[in-house]
């Protein structure tokens, strides 16, 4: 099969699409073919060596772990799924950016049949970690919550799992996605410099929570603004968490295939837009990252092996 390596830490250069054995379903596990597999900025910091401390990667390494696909295989003592069924998922082994990987049974469920593979394949991590933000500042209604990055993967799902708790939702986003934002019920604010004052007007000056999905000094900000250490969660700025004793909850706090199968249910029926920004074949999984590096993206980036 053909999959995504690399043998040092670097910049996307290091980044080869290579023939390698295929994958053998052991006791528990699945064989998918993979149609869909969506890329997360985090494995860019795991990549360029980043988050070595905290996620280290061993040479030759595989990269990915959202993944949408078809069972091609059964290993022992699995009898939840069927050959030739469609599922989404995730593994821990930075395996999904390749033709085939081997999943265990509990991190896989049905892909709903009205799910497109490009939302099945980029599910789990940007869902989940949009999930997991939403679950640690615990908004209520009437309540008042700012998202940072509010257009991109994950924070384009925040906003809305926030707002279905019937809080107000502030996006902070680049001109160009403040429709998108106003359509779901979300008041969108510029970021950039001036942003404080912006929030504060569009608040009336009162916040309860903060939820930080793209860094650069966010956390700092939800503090200025008066928001409570425990009503603010980051998924990318450890250094504040240390600092400031900010939650930093995240995909991997809340995983569970129960939970992704309730967050696909969701898109399924279309309660939850997950924005697809763009897809490439796994040939150019190089100029996917380039794309995803610049930060601008509105919603998921999303490869196609």
């Amino acid at each position: 099969m053909r999959a995504v390596r690399f043998d040092e830490y670097g910049g996307v250069d290091v980044l080869e699409v290579r023939e390698v054995e295929d994958p053998v379903a052991g006791r528990g596990e699945v064989l998918v073919a993979v149609k869909t597999a969506g890329i997360n900025p985090g494995e860019i910091a795991i990549r360029e060596g980043r988050l070595h401390e905290r996620w280290p990667a061993t040479f030759p390494s595989g990269e990915g772990t959202d993944l949408a696909g078809v069972v091609q295989a059964l290993g022992a003592d699995v009898s939840a799924f069927a050959v030739g069924e469609e599922v989404l998922g995730w593994t821990e082994q930075r395996a999904s950016h390749a033709e085939l990987v081997v999943v265990p049974s509990d991190q896989l469920i049905p892909k709903p049949a009205s799910l497109s593979w490009e939302v099945a394949g980029s599910l789990f991590v940007a869902g989940l970690a949009a999930y997991a933000s939403v679950d640690a500042v615990a908004p209520r209604a009437g309540e008042t919550v700012v998202v940072s990055g509010a257009a991109g993967g994950v924070g384009s799902i925040a906003v809305q799992l926030a707002r279905r708790t019937g809080a107000s939702v502030i996006g902070l986003a680049g001109e160009s996605n403040h429709d998108w934002l106003r359509r779901h019920g979300i008041v969108p604010v510029t970021y950039g410099e001036g942003q404080a004052e912006r929030i504060r007007d569009a608040t009336g000056g009162s916040i309860d929570a903060f939820i930080d999905t793209f860094g650069g000094g966010y956390v700092d900000l939800a503090i200025e603004l008066g928001v409570a250490p425990q009503r603010i969660n980051t998924i990318i700025d450890y250094g504040a968490v240390e600092r400031l004793g900010v939650h930093a909850q995240g995909t991997h706090a809340i995983a569970t295939a129960p939970l992704l199968a309730q967050i696909a249910d969701l898109a399924a029926d279309g309660s939850l837009e997950i924005p697809i920004a763009r897809t490439f074949p796994l040939d150019e999984v190089r100029d996917a990252y380039r794309e995803l590096a610049e930060r601008h993206t509105h919603g998921k980036i999303v490869l196609l092996p």
